[in-house]
């Protein structure tokens, strides 16, 4: 992690640093072998997601989920800057429209932005586009998830376009940030995650560009150097 990452997301008090609980490893020594100063834990490509707890609007009910409850699964958390906007309800629409297949492959999704989820019901009551929404939608409140997973707008108090598939072991292989002009495309993201998918079941074999299912894969060696 950059040292510029690192002080956007935590500063320093008569020289000791103050991390929120939540991002704090429980055993110092997990980080880098002993030190006197906790460090937060952050989401990595190749690497198990840190757990956590929050607020979801799902089936009109608030409930507590957890990351870890999605365990043997496909999970992609879709991070969107506020609720009541103009981008974010297309593309929460757009990945209504695309559940049902993300179900087929494994997968679940979690929307999840800093809204309360007073605010997620209210907004799910009266849009037509949000309406379609069956997932649950995480109320990240107190910004946990942005800062684990790197999204969060200190100026803004919102969170990045951010897209993040994780594995059945909660292990982090997809990630996609978008600046927040721009919108995402859920049937490239079905894309990716049925080549995900498909590598992780048919071990050595690796997707090439814009891969679809049936499409050849290529398996990396030394009598492939050179002949791409």
């Amino acid at each position: 992690m950059s040292e510029i990452q690192i002080w956007n997301l935590y500063f320093r008090v008569n020289a000791e640093y103050i991390v929120p609980s939540y991002m704090k490893h429980k055993d110092i020594n997990e980080c880098c072998g002993g030190c006197s100063v906790d460090m937060p834990m952050f989401a990595e490509i190749g690497h198990e997601i840190p757990d956590t707890e929050v607020d979801a609007f799902h089936d009109e009910e608030i409930k507590k989920i957890k990351l870890s409850d999605y365990r043997g699964k496909w999970l992609i958390l879709f991070f969107y800057p506020a609720d009541f906007t103009f981008v974010c309800p297309t593309e929460l629409e757009e990945m209504a429209d695309n559940y049902a297949e993300i179900q087929k492959l494994g997968g679940e999704v979690l929307s999840v932005s800093t809204d309360t989820v007073f605010v997620h019901k209210a907004w799910h009551d009266t849009s037509e586009a949000i309406k379609k929404i069956k997932f649950p939608m995480l109320s990240d409140t107190r910004r946990e998830l942005c800062h684990i997973f790197g999204t969060y707008i200190p100026e803004e108090g919102l969170s990045l376009r951010g897209t993040f598939v994780v594995d059945p072991d909660g292990i982090l292989r997809i990630v996609e940030v978008n600046d927040n002009s721009v919108g995402r495309n859920a049937k490239e993201l079905v894309r990716k995650l049925q080549a995900a998918k498909f590598v992780r079941e048919h071990g050595g074999n690796v997707c090439p560009a814009s891969w679809e299912p049936g499409d050849d894969t290529l398996k990396p060696g030394l009598d492939l150097v050179g002949k791409i």
